[in-house]
């Protein structure tokens, strides 16, 4: 994805529980909160742009409000639908990383300071792709065990040869873990990335392994008499 858009020092941007949005990812909001209605309007009339940071739930951030984590992404709007009672939905696509070097303002609805965050490849370009291929195949192989991933969106990520795409989209699609899709977000080293979601994703299938055998042939609802 080839964008000339130049990134402000200060964007709005939407705190959200359990939200990791990655560049290249799309992700759907329906904006009904009077203060991110004001936002968007500002957003639609200017550059189309905001960030999406999850909510820091952490006992380190207990009593402030609506602690941010330090790492988001922008996002710029695709596509917005304004509805009859003033609500809208909308299609934000991710950009870039960002790291917030402040909170500048929260009326009428918060600004931060960015700071634009690029990746480093961690390995040379062949062992990030055979690490893309390896994670293709655990994606796969957790899909046959457990059925948790849309066939059509498996086969979209087939077509995403560049693996740091490739990771970032299937952490934003497929990662069931919001701490981990965080911990994925920040690591800005596309190698660790990949191998973080591996081993994820194999704990997940060992686990799944485990239980079949524990549970022998019977059906789920008989497993008590196992």
């Amino acid at each position: 994805m080839e964008l000339e858009i130049t990134l402000p020092d200060e964007i709005a941007v939407m705190t959200l529980p359990g939200a990791a949005l990655f560049p290249q990812a799309l992700m759907p909001l329906h904006i009904f909160e009077p203060r991110y209605r004001t936002m968007l309007r500002d957003v639609l009339a200017s550059h189309r742009l905001f960030a999406v940071a999850g909510l820091d739930e952490s006992p380190l951030a207990a009593g402030r409000f609506e602690p941010p984590y330090r790492i988001a992404t922008v996002g710029i709007v695709r596509a917005c639908q304004i509805n009859d009672d003033g609500t809208s939905n909308l299609l934000l696509q991710g950009l870039t990383r960002v790291e917030a070097s402040s909170i500048l303002s929260e009326e009428p609805y918060r600004r931060i300071g960015i700071r634009p965050l690029v990746s480093a490849p961690g390995a040379n370009p062949a062992e990030n792709l055979r690490a893309r291929a390896v994670l293709a195949r655990l994606l796969s192989a957790r899909h046959r065990l457990t059925g948790r991933a849309p066939d059509d969106l498996l086969r979209f990520l087939r077509t995403v040869d560049d693996p740091e795409a490739f990771v970032d989209i299937a952490a934003f699609s497929l990662c069931d873990d919001p701490g981990l899709k965080q911990t994925l977000l920040e690591t800005l080293d596309v190698a660790a990335r990949l191998r973080l979601f591996g081993e994820h994703l194999r704990r997940q299938i060992d686990r799944h392994k485990l239980a079949h055998r524990l549970q022998g042939g019977l059906a789920n609802e008989d497993i008590a008499n196992n």
